[in-house]
């Protein structure tokens, strides 16, 4: 059986997703999640290190990943690293972040975010996700508990008709390569709480496909 691979996000731990990881072994999967330092490395060195802890940690022969932002990029980033298989990503910025672009020279996202938080305004290099993989998109821009939507909303950094979770808008999420995408009515730092994405996920770690997409 693979090893389902739940990684959180920027500046977040794995605390973060621990009820979607519940929710992912309670359907009989066996998983692997950990916090990593995501505010203290570049990109391409916390893919690298991570890749290393997951096979020293959860060998296996076969591999999926449910991931929450950051962790879909970090995924792209081991795409030859391990076998992988089925990938969900949640909210992940696939084109780039527009949010980071706008705030990379800010000193307190600086602070906040690391080499990792600057790194994700270029997508220009980055390998594409392995395959076959599905995008969860979520499109409540404004949330008390999303701090960074207060921001983009009083900036008006996302157009009127251009949906988004607050941070992540929906266009940053998709990718050519992917076999789907579904958007749900969620925001960013929740996504992964939210009833209809958990059970999306199942549905494509199961079949490959979100078959109740809307």
């Amino acid at each position: 059986m693979a090893v389902v691979v739940v990684l959180h996000g920027l500046a977040r731990t794995h605390r973060s997703v621990s009820g979607l990881t519940a929710v992912i072994a309670n359907a009989g999967y066996k998983t692997w999640s950990a916090t990593y330092p995501s505010r203290q490395q570049g990109i391409q060195e916390l893919a690298r290190s991570i890749a290393a802890r997951i096979r020293a940690e959860a060998p296996a022969d076969e591999y999926h990943a449910v991931t929450h932002s950051l962790g879909g990029i970090l995924v792209r980033h081991m795409r030859d690293e391990l076998p992988w298989s089925r990938v969900v990503m949640l909210a992940p910025p696939n084109r780039g972040s527009r949010v980071g672009l706008a705030l990379r020279e800010n000193p307190l996202y600086r602070w906040a975010y690391g080499p990792a938080g600057r790194d994700l305004t270029d997508a220009s290099s980055w390998p594409d996700p392995p395959t076959p993989f599905g995008v969860i998109a979520g499109t409540r821009s404004f949330s008390i508990g999303n701090p960074i939507s207060w921001l983009t909303r009083s900036a008006e950094m996302f157009p009127p008709d251009a949906p988004s979770d607050g941070t992540v808008s929906v266009e940053e999420t998709k990718h050519p390569k992917m076999a789907a995408h579904a958007e749900i009515d969620a925001t960013h730092t929740f996504i992964m709480n939210d009833p209809r994405a958990r059970a999306l996920t199942l549905e494509f770690l199961a079949e490959g496909r979100f078959h109740s997409q809307r």
